[in-house]
């Protein structure tokens, strides 16, 4: 009966009278069916709570993700047609179900593991690849957490990690899959082949002007314009205001900034450095070049060592007091073997970069493009405020330019809004707003200012609309002549294809139906259903010929458009085991299949109850609503 039960409440129907009961009982004003969960948990799982903290940490961090892969922060509205709350949820149970089963398994971790493995992760590294305390606390700040929180998520990863190796460390491949898998990658075939073209068939006749009538009249959807706005357009930005005063920038205000500004245009000397941690037999080696005056170089080669290279760092830059000293200790080119925390290292000072106070003539420019830009900072709203006042009087963007000695920028505006690149450096996400503005505007209208990104403003006049159209037969009379000829062409070696295809399926030999056609057939090398690896056969012609038996023959199109009649020849049995490689990526998958039923089975059984109204109020917090 119960099961009759969850089989219906997962069915549509059984979801929407849920919904209708969930509403009644909002209705007569039961705040949370819950009420056994804290105000302070979203959701529990078995006897685990996913407390309101936890669940703000995973769902910021995937909307993190989600922006760097969009490109931008998701709003509230689009992360919940995403999924993102339910996915971040079902997570967190998943989590929360391991751990309750690995704490009845009685797993557990030593403070020396995760001491461990505190000084092995990666993100509280310095340059050298040694734990940092600094890089921990900033990294522990940034994602929200506290130590004691970082150890807790530390050892139940742990203990999840001990339960799944336990329990799947060991899958192995089946034999049987193991060997289908291999053949169906490695098999072999081979395949003698030939081409036709254009020269193979007669050349159609030219179509006529009836003909070309009434293919327009067919096609006539594929050959319209589409609607065009030709448009001026005048940014103003604090850099674009900046370069009409970069030549009133006087000789005298540079040398006055450079003077006042002297001490900030110090820059710190940069040392390029490599380093390579040595044992005992090579510490003598490169000890006996330094004495000798072998390069760095040639004492790494020798050695069958490969350089780290730290990059290119200020005296400041480097952590390791020891490093660094013995770092801007010397001259380019050489090195120095000094003590380090696994041993020996030699370190070695490929380039310098001198450091110190820049002469005026290497910041001339730059100094006056800040002077400039300071200027245009000061006056850009005033600037502003007149373009407002000339617009509001109908003066044209070509006088208001002129008088502001601001670049006017003109372009026929697609939908699309593509041909907005005339306008440089605009912001990709400035682009469909303004596009959306000019195709909202009317001809002859006075339209606003377009706020851009930058504290930037956009004023554009509409100067025509030419509409979406078809295309007349004299404006296409070209395109569709090719496009028919071509046509034509592509039917007649299609069908003379077929006719081959149809020899060969009557017993004719290969090389006699190529011959008619004046080719010659091709054997092909051994190849496998993914292609031949010099690129000969491509995969859609192996997937044509792996299509039936030794016997088979038929035709194909190749990816780059050649029609191809083709006729099997010989099959090759894979004989060779699975590489291992691959087998253990097979494994792996196969693991993390069977891992992922596993983990639903245990949150299932676990059994997650929500607490929707501290869910919403911590979604409404988060947002800002």
């Amino acid at each position: 009966m119960l099961d009759s039960l969850r089989v219906f409440a997962k069915s549509w129907p059984g979801k929407i009278m849920g919904a209708c009961l969930l509403v009644g009982l909002a209705g007569f004003g039961i705040n949370n069916v819950i009420a056994d969960l804290g105000s302070n948990t979203v959701a529990r799982v078995g006897n685990e709570d996913i407390n309101s903290r936890e669940f703000l940490r995973a769902y910021q961090s995937q909307l993190n993700q989600v922006a760097q892969q969009f490109g931008s922060m998701p709003t509230p509205q689009e992360a919940m047609s995403l999924g993102i709350p339910a996915t971040v949820l079902q997570n967190l149970a998943q989590d929360a179900a391991l751990n309750q089963l690995a704490s009845n398994f009685g797993l557990g971790v030593s403070q020396r593991k995760l001491s461990e493995m505190l000084r092995e992760d990666p993100s509280f590294q310095n340059a050298l690849g040694t734990f940092n305390a600094d890089n921990f606390r900033q990294v522990l700040q940034a994602s929200g957490l506290t130590e004691a929180e970082y150890f807790d998520d530390q050892s139940n990863a742990a203990r999840r990690q001990q339960l799944i190796l336990s329990l799947f460390g060991d899958t192995k491949l089946p034999e049987t899959a193991a060997s289908l898998i291999n053949r169906y990658v490695a098999d072999q075939r081979t395949i003698e082949y030939f081409t036709l073209g254009e020269t193979n068939v007669e050349t159609p006749a030219a179509p006529t002007e009836d003909e070309l009538k009434a293919y327009l009249a067919e096609h006539q959807a594929e050959f319209r314009t589409v609607e065009t706005r030709k448009v001026q357009m005048l940014r103003l930005s604090a850099a674009d205001l900046a370069q009409t005063k970069v030549a009133d920038i006087t000789d005298d205000a540079i040398a006055a900034e450079y003077e006042r500004t002297k001490a900030t245009l110090t820059k710190p000397e940069r040392r390029t450095i490599q380093q390579v941690v040595l044992n005992d037999e090579q510490v003598a080696a490169f000890e006996a070049g330094l004495a000798a005056g072998t390069p760095f170089e040639t004492l790494v080669s020798e050695a069958g060592l490969t350089a780290t290279d730290l990059g290119s760092l200020t005296q400041a830059e480097i952590n390791d007091a020891g490093l660094a000293s013995a770092a801007f200790g010397l001259a380019q080119g050489a090195f120095v073997v000094i003590d380090g925390v696994a041993g020996k290292r030699a370190i070695h000072v490929s380039a310098i970069e001198a450091g110190g106070v820049p002469a005026l003539d290497e910041v001339r420019d730059q100094i006056a493009e800040n002077l400039a830009l300071a200027a245009a900072r000061n006056e850009l709203a005033d600037v502003q405020d007149q373009i407002e006042e000339l617009r509001a009087a109908f003066r044209p963007l070509t006088e208001i330019a002129e008088r502001f000695k601001l670049d006017l920028y003109e372009a026929d505006v697609t939908s699309g809004g593509t041909e907005l690149s005339v306008i440089p450096d605009l912001a990709t996400e400035d682009a469909p707003r303004v596009t959306q503005a000019i195709f909202k505007a009317e001809q002859g209208a006075l339209t606003a200012a377009i706020p851009l990104s930058g504290n930037a403003n956009l004023w554009f006049d509409l100067n025509a609309i030419e509409p979406a159209r078809d295309q007349t037969l004299d404006e296409v009379r070209e395109q569709l002549t090719t496009t028919m000829t071509t046509e034509r062409v592509n039917n007649a070696i299609i069908a003379a294809q077929a006719e081959a295809v149809k020899r060969l399926d009557a017993g004719e030999a290969i090389a006699d139906v190529a011959a008619s056609y004046n080719v010659f057939p091709q054997l092909s090398a051994p190849f496998t259903r993914f292609g031949s690896e010099d690129g000969t056969i491509d995969g859609a012609l192996a997937s044509a010929a792996f299509a039936g038996d030794a016997s088979h023959h038929g035709s194909a199109v190749t990816q780059s458009g050649e029609f191809v009649v083709f006729q099997v020849t010989e099959l090759t049995e894979a004989t060779a085991p699975l590489e291992a490689s691959a087998a253990a990526t097979l494994e792996n998958e196969a693991r993390i299949g069977i891992y992922g039923d596993f983990v639903t089975a245990v949150r299932d059984d676990a059994r997650m109850t929500i607490n929707q109204q501290t869910l919403q109020q911590v979604l409404a917090v988060n947002t800002g609503l």
